[in-house]
């Protein structure tokens, strides 16, 4: 099993086939006409530029799933969508991102990356009314429209030519409606027949950049210094064990634990860490707990080695405050029950056992077997948006 989800060794795998980084993106001009594009959608369709042609005028907002301008938007284009499609406007999405390009910290604000098969998911999740594409194999068609970063919208007349290019909004990271809509005045000046002032034909995009496929080569980077990581192992005590249960930090915690000879352990395992790879600059933290007997530590410190359970940066000023040296910890004692009744009373014995604990130690969330991670990672965002 892989270490990390597909995506990731995927990169490993196809990092030599990143091209070379373009001289220069140049974003599509005003009056050009729209480039054409055949695509496939997360309806199992292929769609192309032909099939608006009956449209009065089409809007092409090129956005992704982890951004999180891209996430804060997507109700709005929802709603832009439902208003607009009675006066005969169109709205397509199309994620032209390389998921390979992502660092995996970069998908720290959403549940799902940008592959194919993560987008189905999100637009299936977010009940998306628009169809939604992929250009991420090849970004011929991002290319062509000069998308810089996400959300980017284009809106071409009746011709196809373009109108309007630039933001959606302002409502940059904010879910809620916007106090300037960019987009809905291109479109409602176009509708009523009027010409788009100049000043207002185009805008700044403030987003995510885009992920061309030449940066694969600093996500493998990033992720060979995460893998370059000291990963360090401490004994812990019951006492230990029940001021991690009470969380003082401002961070939610995820306590996962684990045995080497338990197989769900080992199976999840790679996931738990990958979450925390992608969660770390946000108030998140892992702590992993071992029950393997003492005579075991050398077989516990090998586990969290090979799979790279190493503490970030963005984590040590934290423990450092609650004078800890480790996010890895081996319960050496064979008095289970102890660590059970400091941890968490409820827990029963069998392992994996896994929680997830609000600041002042609420417990959000507990699972005795092996986690679905993106269950996981959907409570883990949901508690981050609550406490933002």
């Amino acid at each position: 099993m892989s270490r990390f989800s597909p995506i990731l060794s995927l990169l490993i795998a196809l990092a030599a086939t990143a091209l070379a980084a373009p001289e220069k993106v140049k974003t599509l001009e005003i009056g050009s006409p729209a480039p054409d594009f055949s695509l496939p959608g997360v309806d199992g369709k292929t769609h192309a530029l032909a099939e608006y042609a009956d449209s009065q005028l089409l809007v092409i907002i090129f956005t992704c799933n982890h951004c999180p301008d891209a996430v804060a938007a997507q109700e709005r284009i929802k709603s832009l969508t439902a208003d607009y499609k009675e006066k005969g406007v169109a709205v397509v999405a199309i994620s032209g991102n390389d998921p390979l390009a992502l660092q995996l910290w970069e998908l720290g604000w959403s549940v799902y990356g940008d592959s194919f098969e993560e987008m189905k998911a999100h637009a299936k999740e977010q009940n998306y009314n628009f169809p939604y594409l992929y250009d991420g194999d090849t970004q011929k068609t991002t290319l062509a429209y000069g998308a810089q970063a996400t959300p980017h919208v284009f809106v071409f007349d009746q011709k196809r030519i373009l109108r309007y290019q630039g933001r959606l909004d302002n409502g940059r990271r904010n879910s809620g409606p916007a106090s300037e809509n960019n987009t809905r005045d291109a479109l409602d000046l176009l509708l009523a027949g009027k010409k788009i002032p100049e000043k207002q034909q185009t805008s700044r995009v403030f987003g995510c950049s885009t992920k061309w496929n030449w940066k694969r080569e600093l996500a493998q980077q990033k992720a060979k210094e995460w893998d370059d990581l000291k990963v360090t192992v401490d004994p812990l005590d019951p006492a230990t064990a029940k001021s991690l249960r009470a969380n003082k930090t401002e961070k939610i915690r995820l306590i996962n634990v684990w045995s080497t000879t338990c197989g769900p352990c080992v199976a999840e395992f790679p996931d738990l860490v990958e979450t925390y790879i992608r969660y770390q600059n946000r108030p998140f933290e892992l702590i992993t707990i071992s029950t393997d007997p003492a005579d075991k530590a050398p077989a516990v410190e090998m586990f969290l080695q090979k799979h790279h359970a190493a503490l970030s940066s963005k984590t040590a000023p934290s423990l450092k405050e609650e004078r800890r040296r480790t996010n890895n910890y081996h319960y050496r004692s064979d008095d289970l029950d102890a660590l059970a009744d400091a941890l968490d009373p409820e827990w029963q014995g069998p392992l994996p056992h896994t929680l997830l604990i609000a600041p002042g130690g609420k417990i959000l969330f507990r699972l005795t077997g092996q986690i679905d991670p993106i269950d996981l990672r959907r409570k883990i965002i949901a508690q981050i948006r609550s406490s933002e």
